[in-house]
């Protein structure tokens, strides 16, 4: 009868382990999304148009509904980070992909600072990507 407790016991503690390994596994760290550039390219204009995706990176799946909080566009790649232009969010047009408006006053390499919330994580996803602006 004891030796059938121990083992009873023993079962329901390893299957207790084995789900906390689970439940744990579900969920993504925030250092498992990352922004991506839709397009690396924008031509020189008032009214440039920059879409960026935000992915799981273990399911490759893209994140619908994260917040951006914090957005900055300036020039810092060819040594100019004190040349920031406004940045505007716009609707996106589909799940997961961020749409901004910028005005991109000249060609060279623009740098696109990214602050993020996930619903259902703790942590920011923060990201710097570089778009080449074109006449």
């Amino acid at each position: 009868m004891i030796t059938f407790r121990m083992n009873r016991a023993a079962t329901a503690a390893l299957t207790g382990v084995a789900l906390a390994g689970l439940i744990s596994a579900a969920h993504a760290a925030i250092q498992d999304y990352e922004f991506q550039l839709v397009r690396p390219n924008v031509t020189v204009s008032t009214d440039a148009e920059i879409d960026v995706r935000l992915i799981n990176k273990n399911t490759g799946k893209p994140v619908p509904d994260a917040v951006i909080f914090a957005t900055r566009l300036d020039m810092a790649p060819d040594g100019m980070a004190e040349m920031a232009t406004k940045i505007a969010p716009m609707p996106g047009t589909e799940a997961g992909v961020y749409r901004f408006k910028a005005n991109v006053s000249m060609q060279g390499r623009w740098q696109l600072s990214l602050g993020a919330k996930v619903q259902g994580e703790t942590g920011t996803v923060e990201s710097k990507l570089v778009i080449k602006a074109d006449k």
